[in-house]
């Protein structure tokens, strides 16, 4: 064997494999409306104004150098205020850690509680906790969620896996959905990590929860984010936050994230994060750390940014529903957070055109994008079965316009369908 037993059965990403063929199609001189990817298209989602004076002007001060490996300790300074603004959050700068984007700083809170062999509970679909568990040689425990609680785990769901579990990974707003958690469930699944933090031994390790709440900026009209440390003060001893600017302010290129929770864990999340020279540059540092104490300039951009992409995500739903109001197989829940629109495109079974039979979401998919000239991603990507006829639409890198026009191209290829 050359390689490693990771590297042999770590499984490829599914999101690469669709973004091949849309390319390739491109190439071929198609316009492909690409909804895949969970990224903005810088053209017609620049980062705010403000935000690129900085980074420019903090080059220009020559911020080239290695920044501390924990994070600048101005912009930690600025993101314990810009919490505490936003969502009452008391976390002091000690607590905080800074890196490059939030992939880095889920990674770590998995390196620093878990042990190989241990379980990891999430649900399914959800992002990359899978390969997360692969890449630590952990124990992956996949709670398959449903469209009638709109694709967010149940506190039933998950109540039966949490006995010797080491993590629990949440996400709200979540992706691939980008659907929320009510209050109601919320609160009941953080009284389920409570209870079973007390049935263990003194000295027996806690069971700790991830919570991912990169999009919370990002809601949508009576839609409200909850966290559990709001919610249940006596879980701040146990959750790790991870948040950051990649999403509220279309700055996934500029590598800012920041993740919060205890000081212990968050101190070995530092070392882990420093081996891995998962630093955010100084000068974005440097710049993030200004930005997010500008209320004026953060409010306007979100109240811009929020408008135009729950828009489109307005547009991609009523479509969807018009289709199926037409008897059309397909569905779409109503837009709540993030920048993702759930779809369901029920035609497994059926023939193309050319005689193939679409097996799967998966057939469903390069179906469309062939004959309508719409990419998807499945949900079979973030962990569901094949058979489970559910899509993640991104509207990032895509105007209205682009998704008002996708409908009817959409209605004609299902038209096609024997």
């Amino acid at each position: 064997m050359s390689i490693s037993v990771l590297a042999q059965n770590l499984s490829g990403s599914e999101i690469i494999k669709i973004a091949g063929e849309v390319n390739e199609l491109k190439r071929q001189g198609q316009n492909i409306a690409n909804l895949t990817i969970g990224d903005f298209d810088s053209n017609i989602y620049p980062i705010p104004e403000g935000l690129k004076a900085g980074i420019v002007d903090a080059y220009n001060h020559n911020h080239t150098n290695y920044p501390p490996a924990d994070g600048m300790l101005n912009l930690r300074e600025s993101v314990s205020k810009f919490l505490k603004k936003s969502f009452n959050l008391d976390y002091s700068s000690n607590q905080i850690l800074i890196s490059g984007g939030s992939r880095p700083l889920i990674y770590s809170t998995f390196l620093a509680v878990v042990n190989p062999g241990e379980k990891v509970v999430f649900p399914a679909p959800s992002w990359n906790n899978n390969h997360y568990s692969d890449l630590l040689g952990a124990e992956p425990v996949m709670i398959q969620t449903t469209a009638e609680n709109n694709f967010m785990p149940t506190a039933d769901e998950i109540r039966p896996h949490l006995k010797g579990a080491a993590l629990l990974a949440l996400c709200s707003p979540l992706n691939p959905t980008g659907t929320m958690f009510n209050k109601k469930d919320l609160e009941e699944i953080c009284d389920l990590v409570i209870a079973e933090n007390k049935t263990r031994q003194a000295g027996e390790k806690p069971l700790y929860l991830l919570y991912d709440q990169i999009y919370s900026q990002l809601t949508f009209g009576d839609f409200k984010h909850y966290d559990p440390v709001t919610l249940r003060p006596e879980l701040k001893d146990y959750t790790i936050f991870i948040d950051g600017a990649s999403k509220c302010f279309a700055s996934t290129g500029v590598r800012v994230g920041w993740g919060f929770g205890p000081a212990n864990i968050i101190d070995n999340m530092k070392a882990i994060v420093g081996h891995m020279g998962a630093w955010s540059p100084k000068a974005e540092q440097v710049a993030m750390a200004s930005f997010i104490m500008d209320d004026v300039a953060v409010d306007t951009f979100l109240s811009e940014f929020k408008s135009r992409i729950q828009d489109s995500l307005t547009a991609l739903h009523e479509g969807f529903q018009s289709l199926k109001a037409e008897g059309f197989k397909v569905d779409s829940i109503v837009p709540m957070g993030a920048i993702y629109l759930t779809l369901k495109i029920d035609y497994s079974g059926k023939t193309a055109p050319d005689g193939t039979v679409l097996k799967d979401s998966a057939d469903i998919n390069f179906y469309l994008i062939r004959e309508a000239g719409v990419a998807l991603v499945p949900f079979s990507a973030f962990g569901t079965g094949d058979d489970v006829n559910w899509f993640r639409a991104s509207v990032g890198a895509s105007t209205l316009q682009d998704i008002q026009q996708l409908i009817p191209r959409v209605r004609e290829a299902l038209l096609k369908l024997k």
